[in-house]
């Protein structure tokens, strides 16, 4: 039991090293990448994210090509001088590198179609003509002789087909553009492949232009959203005055609150009286009582209980040597 184990985990180790370990996915490209007709010539390009002995190019279904590389490149190149009908169809490359026996996962693939003009182009409508407004249906329809081919739809300035749909009988396809938006804009072409040949096509054939004009917005909707604009701003305004006006009397009643609250406390001491002292001349000084008097300051407080009595204070002068 513990070898077989041994083993299991042994297997499932080597395979993680592989995986980690596996080349990185080669690219290929097509030059020209469109437009080939039959007799034209046209390269495929691998290229390669690690320098290569090796490189394999394969066509899906059919033939492979071997290029050696006697200095190791990042990039490969296969050429047909003068393309044929067996040349067309679906590619993808893979490579090695020297060191290792390790071949690279193949490619993403790449389409060689190529045109013949030996088919007819086909003919073309659009419904509504030319100008429409935005966000209307624009129907496109193709058609010629009725060989069970598959119609597709082009645009200029774009390299892959928009749509493409098998004929629906008698050689004609119908495409509709949902919802047009000025994007839309453009000139239109149909071709198609004859059944059994999906990648032979017939030349484009004639164009319709598309011109989708934008959608005038109703009578009064700038002013009235011109109206909304002014009312949320005077409201929002109107809202952060009052926002501040009620903050301003909310910390103006609680500074006159904590004010009274301190004037009227029970426990705030009493204000200390003030001494006032009366001068009378020296000349005139004998036989009179100085009394030291006490200015009291009213209180709004309750009368508190009378305190002991303080004795008064009387001065008197005493004369030496002369009368009383």
């Amino acid at each position: 039991m513990a070898p077989m184990a041994v083993d299991l985990i042994l297997g499932w180790w080597l395979v993680a090293v592989s995986r980690a370990q596996q080349l990185p996915r080669p690219s290929l490209s097509l030059h020209p990448s469109q437009g080939v007709s039959l007799g034209d010539p046209v390269t495929l390009r691998c290229h390669l994210p690690r320098l290569a002995a090796w490189v394999w190019l394969y066509r899906e279904g059919g033939w492979s090509y071997t290029k050696g590389k006697k200095k190791e490149q990042d990039a490969a190149e296969f050429s047909f001088v003068g393309t044929l009908r067996v040349h067309a169809g679906r590619y993808r490359c893979q490579y090695r590198v020297s060191e290792s026996a390790e071949v690279s996962v193949e490619s993403d693939p790449v389409e060689l179609v190529l045109t013949d003009v030996r088919y007819p182009p086909s003919s073309i409508s659009l419904h509504p003509e030319q100008h429409v407004g935005t966000g209307t249906n624009v129907t496109i329809g193709c058609w010629n002789k009725d060989y069970g081919a598959t119609f597709l739809l082009h645009k200029d300035g774009t390299s892959a087909p928009l749509q493409h749909q098998d004929s629906s009988g008698g050689g004609t396809a119908t495409f509709t553009l949902f919802g047009v938006t000025p994007a839309d804009s453009g000139t239109y072409r149909c071709s198609y492949r004859p059944k059994g040949y999906p990648f032979i096509s017939s030349p484009l054939g004639d164009s319709v232009t598309l011109e989708v004009t934008p959608t005038p917005a109703p009578p009064g909707a700038t002013g009235s959203s011109h109206g909304n604009l002014v009312v949320a701003v005077v409201g929002g305004c109107t809202a952060a005055f009052v926002f501040i006006l009620v903050l301003i009397i909310f910390f103006l009643l609680s500074a006159h609150r904590r004010r009274t609250q301190r004037d009227e406390s029970p426990g705030a001491p009493p204000k200390k009286p003030e001494a006032m002292e009366f001068q009378v001349p020296s000349s005139d000084s004998e036989g009179l009582t100085y009394l030291e008097l006490q200015a009291v300051t009213p209180s709004t407080q309750p009368p508190s209980p009378p305190a002991a009595p303080q004795p008064s204070v009387i001065y008197t002068e005493v004369a030496v040597g002369g009368r009383h």
